[in-house]
C-alpha cells in the first residue's frame, strides 16, 4: 500500500496551525498587559508604550484572520486536487496558443504564470488592508495607491523577466543531470545567488527606491572613520528613501570582497537625532561583519541548499509521491513543489535552529559594539528605534524563541547592562 503523502502533509499543516496559533494566543495575551517590563520602566514613555500596544495587538487581530484563510485555502488545494487539476488546464492553454504542450518548460511557465496570477489576485486585499488599514491607522503609511500599485507593476514585470530562463534552466538541470542532479542544481542556485546579490543593489533595488550618496558632515565622517579603524573596505555610503513608503527605520549593509557599501534609511537619521545612536547601530552591524556572521550564514544556507536537493534527487522518481497528490505525470517543477511539502516538519526544525543562531549573533554583535565604546549610545539607539517603529514591548517567552530571529529589547538591554554590572 502506498505511503498517503498528502494526507500526513495537509495532517501536519494543520497540526503546525494548531501549535503557532497556540503561540500566536500567548503573544496575543503577553500584548494585551497594561504595563511595562520591569526593564523598560523609565525607559519608554507610557505614550509610546500604549501606543505600540495598539499597533501590536492590530496586527495580531489581522494575522489571525489571514493565517486562518491561509490554512484553509492551502489545506483546500491540497485536498481537493487543484494542483493537478490547475496543471491540466495550463496544459489546455498552452495548446490553445498553439504553441506544443509536450514541451514541459512551456507547460510549466503556463502553470506558473496561472499560479502568479492567483496569488496575486488572493495576496492583494491582505496587502491593501495591512498598508493602507493598519500602517496608515498608526502613522507608518507613507504610500499612495500609485505607488502601491506601481511596485506591485513593477515586481510582476521583474518576476516575467527573470523567471523563465530560470525555471527553464532547472528543468534541463533536472531532466539531463543524472547522478550529480544535486550538485549541478546546487552549483546553479549558487551561482545565481552570487548574481542576484551583486545585481540587485545596482540594477533592480534602485527601480524602487532612490539611492542617494550620505551628504558630507559629521555623520559620515564618524561611520568613514569607524569603518576605516575596523578595516571595513566601505566604498559607498548610501540614503535610501524609505519614508517614501513607511516610517519605519533600518540600516544594513551589502557587497562582496573590497566592494562593501552601508545603506540608512532616511527615516533612521530623521528618528535619531544622536549622531553616536546612527554610529552605534552601524557599529553593530559591522560586528555581523567582523565576526563572520554573514559568511557562516551564507555557508549554512549553502550546506542546507544541497542538503534538500540531495533529498529531491532521492524521491523525484517516486511515481507514489506524485500519485498520492493526484498527479498521473512527473513534472519536475511539481516535483520540487511535492518534495518541499513533504519536508515541511525539517524545515520548521531548521527554521527554529536558524533562528536561534541568529539570535546568539545579535547578541554578539551588541557586545562587539559595546567593546568599541558603544554600549551607551547603542542602549539608546535601540530603544529609539523600539519606541519610533512601536515594536512589541511585552513578549512572550515561547513565541519569542520560536519565531525571533532577533532578540526582544529587553533581552538585548540586559545582556549590554549584565557586564557593566559585573565590573562594578
Amino acid at each position: 500500500m502506498a505511503f498517503p503523502y498528502m494526507e500526513a502533509v495537509v495532517g501536519f499543516m494543520i497540526l503546525m496551525y494548531i501549535f503557532e496559533t497556540y503561540l500566536d494566543l500567548r503573544q496575543h495575551s503577553a500584548l494585551k498587559l497594561p504595563t511595562l517590563p520591569k526593564t523598560l520602566e523609565g525607559v519608554i514613555s507610557q505614550e509610546k508604550f500604549e501606543k505600540s500596544r495598539d499597533y501590536s495587538l492590530d496586527k495580531s487581530h489581522f494575522h489571525f484572520f489571514h493565517e486562518f484563510v491561509t490554512i484553509l485555502m492551502d489545506s483546500a488545494i491540497l485536498f481537493y486536487g487543484v494542483l493537478p487539476w490547475f496543471w491540466k488546464k495550463s496544459e489546455e492553454f498552452v495548446v490553445l496558443t498553439g504553441l506544443n504542450a509536450e514541451n514541459e518548460i512551456l507547460h510549466t511557465l503556463a502553470f506558473l504564470a496561472g499560479v502568479m496570477v492567483w496569488s496575486q489576485i488572493t495576496d492583494l486585499p491582505f496587502s491593501l488592508y495591512s498598508t493602507f488599514v493598519i500602517e496608515a491607522r498608526h502613522g507608518f503609511n507613507k504610500q499612495t495607491l500609485l505607488l502601491f500599485f506601481r511596485d506591485l507593476f513593477k515586481g510582476i514585470c521583474l518576476a516575467v523577466i527573470l523567471g523563465p530562463p530560470i525555471v527553464s534552466a532547472i528543468i534541463i538541470i533536472v531532466q539531463k543531470g543524472g547522478p550529480y542532479l544535486a550538485i549541478y542544481l546546487w552549483g546553479f542556485m549558487f551561482v545565481l545567488s552570487i548574481v542576484m546579490m551583486t545585481l540587485y543593489p545596482i540594477l533592480i533595488a534602485p527601480l524602487f527606491n532612490k539611492f542617494t550618496p550620505l551628504p558630507e558632515g559629521e555623520l559620515r565622517e564618524k561611520i568613514e572613520k569607524l569603518a576605516s579603524s575596523l578595516k571595513f573596505p566601505l566604498k559607498k555610503l548610501f540614503v535610501v528613501d524609505g519614508s517614501t513608503r513607511s516610517s519605519h527605520s533600518n540600516a544594513y549593509m551589502y557587497g562582496f570582497f573590497k566592494n562593501k557599501r552601508i545603506v540608512l534609511y532616511d527615516t533612521l537619521i530623521q528618528q535619531c537625532k544622536n549622531n553616536e545612536e546612527i554610529v552605534a547601530v552601524i557599529a553593530h552591524e559591522l560586528g555581523h561583519w567582523k565576526l563572520n556572521h554573514t559568511m557562516y550564514s551564507f555557508i549554512a544556507v549553502q550546506i542546507l541548499t544541497l542538503l534538500q536537493f540531495g533529498g529531491y534527487t532521492l524521491v523525484r522518481n517516486s511515481s507514489d509521491l506524485f500519485r498520492s497528490f493526484g498527479f498521473d505525470t512527473q513534472p519536475v517543477l511539481i516535483g520540487l513543489i511535492l518534495f518541499q511539502h513533504t519536508v515541511i516538519p525539517l524545515q520548521h526544525l531548521v527554521s527554529f535552529a536558524l533562528n536561534l543562531v541568529s539570535r546568539s549573533f545579535e547578541f554578539q554583535a551588541d557586545a562587539f559594539a559595546k567593546k568599541l565604546g558603544y554600549a551607551s549610545p547603542l542602549r539608546s539607539g535601540l530603544v529609539k528605534l523600539q519606541e519610533e517603529n512601536l515594536s512589541s514591548m511585552n513578549t512572550d517567552p515561547w513565541y519569542s524563541a520560536y519565531h525571533y530571529s532577533h532578540p526582544p529589547l529587553v533581552e538585548r538591554l540586559a545582556a549590554l547592562d549584565t557586564p557593566d554590572k559585573k565590573a562594578d
